[in-house]
């Protein structure tokens, strides 16, 4: 029974991650079937990341009301009907309503209730090695989907990637059954509603504006649709999503001075082991999609590969993250969360340092490989401990909550991985490219001056070819447009090794939060593990 539980779990944790990554790898046939603009697209992607952060809090609430796997098979079931409207969408608007709504929906029920379910279903190590599958099942679903959707792309239908969704989350229903229900203390919460209207609306305007700053521009306004005093929209969203965010913290300290159940028992992040685990889940998040926006473009942009073989180079950090997420579970028999979490964090950063001195004109394999699959080692080991982490340190009432915070922590960090990574990238291919044609004597004076006037509001990253075209089609000598094209190339190389090396800075600095992970051993102590860190109704004992 347990094993069919963690099966059962562990494929609805592989679809809901495959979308995003599916979606990515499949942009420029979305624009082709629908008739539309890649920007249209990419605000459905935005839109889909935006109902995820904006309802997990009150997804994990709904959990705690309703029962933990009702949470769960409900939004399975909206999930399901989202996949289906996506699958035969005929028009963008139903893509949104399908892929964005419906299904951002579903994960938001579903993601928080399966990190209770989790919870309920597994104690001690078993409970560890649970989570330890999960969080490998996590990074092959980012690393596997665009393989999927680079192939389902080409040879068939982005859309069968859809309707197959449908025929797992079946099977999921299908064997749902066999998980038993992650039981709370005490009576049922009631909903805040308040609550969930500013939590919602403040974390869905804080996301929107970290997505949208590399669009918009986050201070100087690129292409933002108003510029309030002569600044970006970007940053206006974010100040008042913080202030929205502020007002949700008085909302809930006032409610619990009450005796009301909040939305987010505020306490909790008192836990110190809590509150460390939420902030190494956003730094994994932001560390991992982080390179995964850096590596696609290096691949198809720079080496030239297409969607399906930048897939298939990715492939190591899918199979070294699943090894090593159950590798770590094991570990923490005889070696502390903090010690193996510390490991995962220096061979992440390792990886990283690899894959800076591989990234050239020229595509190393063997040094390429390399840095994936120590990428993947260091993935593995941190996922295989802090979902436990944040879970144990609550009792049973607590756990809906936790679920929703650590689903919130790690949407949260993807979307600033992205955001600030593709900002750091763009901003130094602009720098960069400037400066250097200003000073390549080989583009004549007047031509610097142009491209230089034209790159002043930001330069996107294309393919040298299609810069070549455009330098041609501009007019300009065959000298100083082979000069620009060398020059653009190794301004993305700079702008990529750039982008990389702030991500391995992140991934350093984030040492400094793993203090108050578990320095014990109690891996094997199964009644020890089980108990919450405190006597609380939440867990929230500072201790």
């Amino acid at each position: 029974m347990k094993k069919t539980a963690l099966i059962a779990l562990a494929i609805a944790q592989f679809v809901m991650v495959l979308d995003q990554s599916v979606m990515n790898v499949s942009i420029s046939q979305l624009v082709a079937d629908f008739d539309t603009t890649v920007p249209t697209i990419q605000a459905v992607i935005t839109l889909y990341c935006l109902v995820m952060a904006m309802l997990m809090l009150t997804g994990g609430k709904i959990g705690d009301i309703i029962g933990r796997r009702r949470a769960f098979t409900i939004g399975l079931v909206i999930y399901a009907v989202g996949s289906a409207t996506t699958a035969v969408a005929p028009t963008v608007a139903v893509l949104a309503l399908g892929w964005s709504v419906l299904e951002g929906i579903g994960a938001a029920l579903v993601l928080p209730a399966m990190a209770a379910l989790i919870a309920g279903n597994f104690e001690g190590t078993a409970r560890k090695q649970a989570y330890a599958v999960i969080g490998g099942v996590a990074g092959a679903g980012i690393a596997v989907g665009p393989i999927v959707g680079g192939w389902a792309t080409t040879e068939l239908s982005w859309r069968v990637v859809f309707a197959g969704e449908v025929v797992l989350v079946a099977i999921i229903l299908a064997l749902t059954p066999k998980v038993a229900d992650a039981l709370r203390d005490g009576p049922a919460p009631r909903l805040d509603v308040v609550g969930a209207v500013l939590s919602a609306t403040g974390i869905g305007a804080v996301v929107l504006g970290i997505l949208q700053s590399s669009t918009w521009g986050f201070l100087t306004p690129k292409d933002s649709p108003v510029e309030p005093l002569g600044f970006s929209l970007a940053v206006f969203v974010v100040i008042g999503g913080a202030l929205l965010l502020w007002a949700f913290v008085v909302w809930s300290r006032h409610r619990e001075a009450q005796g009301r159940d909040p939305l987010v028992h505020l306490r909790l992040f008192e836990v110190l082991p809590l509150r460390s685990g939420l902030v190494g889940l956003f730094t994994q998040n932001l560390v991992l999609m982080g390179v995964f926006f850096v590596v696609p473009l290096y691949l198809q942009l720079v080496i030239g590969l297409d969607a399906l073989d930048t897939g298939l180079r990715m492939l190591p950090i899918s199979i070294t993250m699943f090894l090593f997420s159950a590798i770590g579970s094991r570990l923490s028999a005889r070696v502390s969360v903090r010690t193996i979490v510390r490991t995962g964090l220096a061979v992440s950063t390792l990886a990283i340092v690899v894959l800076i001195a591989t990234v050239d004109a020229q595509l190393n394999d063997l040094g390429f490989a390399v840095s994936m699959a120590l990428l993947g080692v260091g993935m593995g080991l941190i996922v295989s401990q802090l979902g436990n982490v944040v879970q144990s340190s609550v009792d049973a009432s607590g756990r809906g909550e936790a679920g929703g915070l650590q689903y919130t922590g790690q949407q949260l960090g993807s979307s600033v991985g992205v955001a600030l990574i593709g900002a750091i990238v763009l901003a130094g291919l602009t720098n960069v490219f400037v400066r250097t044609i200003d000073a390549d004597e080989r583009i004549a004076p007047e031509v610097a001056q142009q491209v230089s006037i034209a790159a002043g509001n930001g330069v996107d990253f294309v393919a040298s070819d299609d810069l070549a075209a455009a330098a041609t089609d501009a007019g300009i000598d065959e000298q100083s447009a082979d000069a620009l094209v060398d020059d653009y190339e190794q301004a993305q190389l700079r702008a990529l090794k750039t982008g990389l090396l702030v991500t391995g800075v992140l991934a350093l600095l984030s040492l400094m939060s793993t203090r108050h992970l578990p320095s014990t051993v109690t891996a094997g102590d199964d009644d020890r593990e089980d108990d919450p860190v405190g006597d609380d109704p939440v867990g929230a004992d500072p201790r």
